[in-house]
């Protein structure tokens, strides 16, 4: 089971958000995003997040991620570029590097989305020595789009799929699997094969809210969720 909140706060020049995570197998995860305006039509965009699983052999993983991008709009076509550090340094983590292609008007908005991950995994061979420090990337491609229903209500929808360059289902049985856990915040389930997700936000106040709904399948074991 997952609870999930995401309230939302606007004023000015920029949007700050905070959302907050938690599953019945005692995984949390918090993070933060603003948006800032530097102009008419460009924004700044930042996110924070950390999250905590206890996977097996009493392994607990604390993850860090952390994004920076730019958006601007040229009316009605517009680019995004991003980069952002994912994972636990000792275990698993990535660099992702990311451009999106849109085009948008007041009611609807459609973007192509692309996407490159480098990941550095370190294999454990056991409690005392460290294995093979193992890189790999994957190539991401996506669609999305935003739907405006009311000027309080909007609906999301996104998938992407993804590339890699070596077999990971290869790996099912290596010690990579101890990184496996039935949570949906577990490190490892940032290794997908595709994933889908469509979200409901509507404004109350001053404040935003989220609904949001994502399935994806694990590109290790084959896993869905």
């Amino acid at each position: 089971m997952l609870l999930f909140a995401s309230p939302a706060w606007a004023a000015g020049g920029y949007i700050v958000g905070a959302g907050v995570e938690a599953d019945s197998d005692d995984a949390n995860a918090l993070t933060i995003a603003a948006d800032f305006g530097l102009a008419e039509n460009t924004w700044f965009t930042t996110a924070l997040a950390k999250n905590q699983v206890d996977l097996p052999r009493g392994i607990s993983i604390d993850t860090l991620y952390a994004d920076i991008g730019i958006d601007h709009w040229f009316d009605p076509l517009g680019v995004r570029v991003g980069v952002a550090y994912w994972g636990d340094n000792e275990i698993l983590d990535s660099v992702d590097w990311r451009t999106s292609l849109y085009w948008r008007n007041d009611k609807v908005s459609v973007a192509g989305n692309f996407e490159y991950r480098d990941f550095s995994f370190d294999i454990f061979r056991d409690d005392l020595q460290s294995g093979q420090d193992v890189r790999f990337h994957a190539n991401g491609t996506g669609l999305s789009a935003r739907f405006e229903l009311s000027d309080a209500v909007d609906l999301r929808l996104s998938g992407i799929v993804y590339t890699y360059n070596v077999d990971l289902s290869r790996a099912a049985n290596a010690p990579i699997r101890d990184f496996l856990s039935v949570s949906r915040l577990s490190l490892i389930n940032s290794l997908i094969d595709y994933r889908v997700r469509i979200g409901l936000g509507f404004d109350v106040g001053e404040q935003r809210w989220s609904l949001d709904y994502a399935t994806w399948k694990g590109e290790v074991d084959g896993s869905k969720d």
